[in-house]
């Protein structure tokens, strides 16, 4: 079937657009059109870009290309990727060493107690946001915290659209933010950026928008204000707080594991090691401070933390299990297997120039650095809210762009920065995706009635746009830098 061609001629933009729109055709048929209008479940995405890899591999056998050119082309693709599929491995293991050390548990039991009925709508954004900043999910924080804080709403009769997006808002923070999260390793990966580069990146629109947001509900607490019973608060969070505490004890240096994240990000020091450095200290801080044992850690970096290891505990809440019962070294399984089913794919079409030609085409209009930006905004929403799977959003426009952002010297951190701006914060927005079914089912609350009240997803789209438009942090003169002394570099005798 492969057959070597030295002689293979220049991929046309036929040849080009060929696997990708096998590709869409695919994700229409089975994200959109199955779950949609045949009310069938959804294609899995390994799935999809596994049919969509198979589609690729076969075009590239019948222009000639042989299996060793194609193998080594998927092969050159899976390495770069491969720290950083390293590092999805190791977010689960600080997942569960954190959860088992009392680290997580911790900032969830005091993160609870400053709940004040006045002011409910930003101290419902701020603790979701520090929630979903230590545990990476913005789901498991909708449906734990989340759902203590819009019962507190509900017993004091505060505005339950307002709180849900104030939580909604929070937890999208961290989902956006936090070295834990699967969609902020993913944009990383998929734009081929380190993973601390892509966070300080996004801390130019996330950050003030954020900012912004905490002022809006702290005024929104006056505006419609609540008047409650400290009791009443209390009782509702009395379960959650008792259990907590039973099940861990708490210190400051339980704090130990996020200081050294923390230090690791502001020095730039290298990932990997700094998250496994953070896993085995939380680990030994376990073993001094927790009723556990050798066999509950193992298992916590192995298959994830479960609260039926507190077996000194007669009754376990619900809420608890929900919380709790997460990470190991599989956590993040299903994101890695859809990495390197994504990378196979990638690699194949790479080997015919597939994304730059069609982009050079299709976004030929784009001729500025604003104006590409703009599109990556663009593209990555539309693609998100249509599929409801920001990982594919994110390699479908993270390949797509790569070469154009490096051709007008824009930082591909942009371009991560961007993956999110866009993808990430709009799918709580939308009614029909998975995110927004989920939200809206979880808290009571629907998306036509929270979305308005969402400012942090609102406010970062029209941040990202401002900077796309002015330039301000898109780092082009540090680009520009950059690129002058690798030319310098060159031409040194």
């Amino acid at each position: 079937m492969f057959m070597a061609n030295p002689s293979t001629p220049k991929t046309t933009f036929l040849q080009a657009l060929f696997p990708v729109l096998g590709l869409v055709l695919i994700l229409g048929y089975g994200l959109i059109f199955r779950p949609h209008v045949q009310d069938l479940a959804a294609f899995p995405l390994e799935i999809v870009f596994l049919s969509a890899a198979v589609i690729a591999i076969a075009q590239l056998a019948w222009l000639g290309y042989s299996w060793q050119e194609v193998q080594d082309s998927i092969v050159k693709k899976l390495a770069k990727a491969f720290p950083t599929i390293l590092i999805l491995f190791t977010i689960g293991m600080i997942i569960g060493s954190w959860i088992v050390s009392g680290t997580i548990p911790m900032m969830i039991y005091y993160g609870i107690k400053i709940i004040h009925p006045g002011y409910i709508y930003v101290i419902s954004f701020l603790v979701a946001s520090v929630f979903s900043t230590f545990t990476g999910t913005s789901w498991g924080s909708v449906g734990t915290v989340g759902l203590v804080l819009i019962g507190v709403a509900a017993t004091i009769n505060a505005d339950l659209a307002i709180t849900a997006g104030a939580v909604i808002g929070g937890a999208f923070f961290g989902d956006k933010m936090s070295p834990l999260s699967d969609t902020t390793n993913v944009a990383a990966l998929a734009a081929e950026v380190p993973l601390w580069d892509h966070i300080q990146s996004m801390m130019y629109t996330t950050m003030p928008s954020a900012f912004m947001t905490t002022i809006i509900y702290f005024v929104l607490g006056f505006v419609y204000p609540v008047n409650a019973d400290g009791a009443e608060v209390i009782a509702q969070t009395e379960v959650i707080l008792e259990g907590i505490g039973s099940m861990f004890s708490f210190n400051l240096l339980l704090l130990i594991p996020v200081a050294i994240v923390l230090y690791g990000s502001i020095k730039r020091k290298a990932t990997l090691p700094v998250l496994v450095s953070s896993s085995f200290s939380a680990c030994i801080l376990a073993f001094l401070f927790q009723q556990t044992t050798l066999a509950d850690v193992v298992q916590s970096l192995y298959k994830g933390y479960d609260t039926s290891m507190a077996v000194w505990m007669t009754a376990i809440p619900g809420e608890l299990s929900t919380l709790f019962n997460r990470g190991g070294l599989y956590e993040l399984s299903e994101p890695v297997v859809i990495s390197l089913i994504v990378f196979v794919y990638v690699g194949a079409i790479d080997k015919i120039n597939a994304m730059p030609i069609i982009v050079s085409r299709v976004f030929g209009f784009a001729k500025s650095r604003s104006a590409t930006i703009l599109s990556t905004l663009a593209s990555t929403g539309f693609i998100n809210a249509f599929t409801s799977n920001q990982m594919a959003a994110s390699f479908i426009v993270g390949e797509a762009f790569h070469e154009s952002y490096d051709q007008k010297g824009i930082p591909r951190k942009v371009l991560s920065r961007s993956l999110e701006d866009s993808g990430t914060m709009i799918e709580n927005l939308i009614p029909w995706h998975t995110t927004g079914i989920y939200m809206s089912t979880t808290l009571g609350v629907s998306v036509a009635q929270y979305w308005h009240w969402q400012f942090l997803s609102l406010i970062n789209f029209a941040v990202a746009i401002t900077l796309a438009l002015t330039g301000i942090g898109c780092f082009y003169k540090k680009a520009m830098v950059d690129e002058n002394e690798k030319l310098s570099l060159l031409h040194r005798p």
